[in-house]
């Protein structure tokens, strides 16, 4: 009987920590990628060339920025 509660709160606390560690990891790669990797990725389609390409995926994440809230 110890045991299956011991397991039961071990469980708990853990799970707690891997839902932190899940929220944690999400809010690092939202950061990566809307501050590291969409300008650069947006800047080598202009260098290459693909000026047709980057300029409306600039307009359609400048719209979805204004009408998102921060939060």
């Amino acid at each position: 009987m110890l045991t299956l509660l011991f397991s039961i709160f071990m469980l708990l606390v853990f799970g707690k920590l891997l839902f932190f560690g899940i929220k944690a990891a999400w809010g690092i790669s939202k950061f990566i990628l809307t501050i590291v990797l969409l300008p650069i990725s947006l800047i080598l389609m202009v260098v290459g060339g693909l000026m047709s390409l980057a300029f409306p995926i600039l307009i359609v994440v400048g719209i979805i920025s204004l009408f998102t809230s921060r939060t």
